[in-house]
């Protein structure tokens, strides 16, 4: 047995991050093969109670002391640290070394693993913390919304999970705008949940599409670009790139967005017509999943209006496959199903959306292939 998993272990240290991720899934389902009854209901049963043990990890700076002590730390040196009751650590401790979250290494003495330092990380922070306090009511309300709307699939932004969770009539983005606490949790994880260095924009032939275009006009707008990361990313790999940079979104983001040089800053709202006409690349990223079909419609029809014969929509997005979609890509699509009546698409599901509104798919270009993340090059039919 130890050979065995000294082995796989071995695969593992030099599998790519792809490999890596189908190794975890593969000994998982093995793991869930081996399941009685017992063995599944608590695996399930408990899971609300891991989040919630790990969101009070958070909130004490547990896992970044265990993590920067020079060894194990004792339950009363985690008091002395945290403040927190030695009856409660002693309780508290134990369960999360039980899960796997913490190494218990002798009676009443704790140390770091691998989890506990991927718990350190601001981006795991931010979106454990944004989901238990936003996203988890909303799932804790799904199956009575399910029953009561008779499991249909929902179309109306307006009338889903969020609304019933929150006793609030607005739309999710904007009962998020009102909660600054979790509006924070949930910036903070969009801001550190994606590396700069995998991006659309190290596979996309920006340079060979640009040939020949002329200054004056607008070469990239990124519409719903936030406070403008992508454009200053734009603009530092490819600074040598003709034509004008815009960065478009409601106007409570461009008075924070950066003060890039060659950036123009822009308020409008992809939902009305699109004021910039005639650019080469109109850019969304991780839009249009936080719509239902109807929006994502109304959206590419503004685009279209402004579009010349030159001009691709460049939408990065997740393309997931048509089977064997992996558990967290499956699982943010119930999350935008509960949230926005919304959803993640698969390839065919996203030409049927350009099909329907006059566009045609060129091709998908896959940056991770690991979250299915993907820039598609869209032109007018």
């Amino acid at each position: 047995m130890e050979t065995m998993f000294a082995q796989i272990k071995q695969s593992a240290s030099t599998a790519d991050d792809l490999a890596r991720r189908n190794l975890i899934a593969s000994l998982h389902n093995l793991a869930y093969s081996l399941e009685g009854t017992h063995d599944t209901l608590d695996r399930i049963a408990y899971l609300h109670l891991q989040t919630a043990a790990v969101k009070i990890g958070f909130d004490l700076g547990l896992f970044k002391d265990l993590a920067e002590a020079d060894g194990p730390l004792t339950v009363d040196d985690v008091a002395q640290k945290t403040g927190a009751d030695t009856v409660f650590l002693g309780r508290y401790l134990r369960y999360l070394a039980s899960i796997g979250t913490i190494e218990e290494v002798a009676k009443h003495q704790y140390a770091a693993n691998n989890v506990t330092k991927n718990l350190t990380q601001k981006v795991t922070e931010a979106a454990i913390s944004h989901c238990f306090e936003t996203i988890g009511p909303e799932y804790q309300a799904l199956p009575a919304f399910m029953k009561k709307t008779g499991y249909k699939n929902p179309e109306d932004e307006l009338n889903t999970v969020c609304q019933v969770a929150w006793n609030t009539d607005k739309h999710q983005f904007a009962w998020l705008g009102e909660q600054p606490d979790k509006l924070k949790y949930f910036n903070d994880f969009m801001a550190f949940r994606r590396e700069a260095t995998v991006s659309w924009l190290n596979v996309y032939p920006i340079e060979e599409e640009t040939k020949g275009w002329e200054p004056e006009k607008p070469v990239y707008v990124n519409i719903g670009g936030g406070i403008g990361h992508q454009c200053a990313q734009f603009k530092e790999k490819y600074p040598a790139v003709p034509g004008k940079v815009i960065l478009q979104d409601l106007p409570h983001s461009i008075e924070k967005a950066l003060q890039t040089p060659g950036v123009e800053n822009m308020a409008h709202n992809f939902f009305e017509p699109q004021p910039v006409k005639g650019a080469k690349f109109y850019f969304t990223r991780g839009v249009l999943h936080n719509h239902p079909d109807h929006k994502v419609k109304l959206l590419l029809k503004n685009i279209i209006s402004a579009m010349c014969p030159d001009s691709i929509i460049l939408l990065d997005e997740l393309v997931l496959p048509e089977t064997g979609v992996n558990a967290y890509a499956a699982g943010m699509d119930l999350t935008m199903m509960a949230a926005f009546a919304a959803m993640e698409r698969s390839e065919s599901q996203w030409s049927a959306i350009f099909e329907d509104v006059g566009l045609k798919l060129v091709k998908t270009y896959t940056y991770n292939p690991v979250g299915y993340e993907s820039v598609m090059d869209v032109r007018l039919k």
